[in-house]
């Protein structure tokens, strides 16, 4: 695992979280935010992931936080890189999703789904459970189309 600390406090946002790709076949698993006014980006598609409890690491957070939102246990997640904004600072992590949706249990959200390269391209995505297209999040397209365009730049 990969303890990654920023070093420039000058550009620390406030908030660090820990986000996960989690990649099943060329897809990628979204949450669908539940649609509150409260918490950002409300009924926008997302990474799953969120804060790291005080003095912990960013990947003891995001297998947390994998547990927690979805019952897969997550096993040596590979460090990818760090995005920070206004908002918040993103630790983002890797791994692959060697369990079908099924043996999962969607505890936070509102939706799920393994999601096309196409699709997050677009960002709009169609949510049964919402009956409608939502949007994925900004910073969320750009982590996976970044991280989409490193895998296929690799021999």
């Amino acid at each position: 695992m990969t303890n990654f600390s920023p070093t420039n406090n000058s550009t620390n946002p406030k908030r660090e979280v820990a986000l996960a790709i989690l990649h099943q076949e060329g897809r990628y698993l979204l949450q669908l935010r539940d649609n509150l006014p409260t918490i950002l980006y409300p009924g926008h598609w997302s990474l799953f992931g969120g804060h790291l409890d005080p003095g912990e690491s960013p990947a003891d957070a995001v297998i947390r936080e994998i547990w927690e939102e979805i019952a897969f246990n997550l096993e040596n997640p590979v460090f990818f890189d760090c995005y920070g904004d206004d908002f918040a600072l993103r630790h983002v992590f890797a791994a692959s999703l060697t369990v079908p949706l099924t043996a999962l249990s969607l505890q936070e959200g509102w939706d799920w789904g393994l999601i096309s390269p196409a699709e997050i391209a677009n960002g709009s995505i169609y949510s049964a459970k919402a009956g409608d297209t939502r949007p994925l999040g900004d910073i969320h397209q750009k982590i996976l189309l970044d991280f989409i365009r490193n895998r296929a730049a690799k021999p």
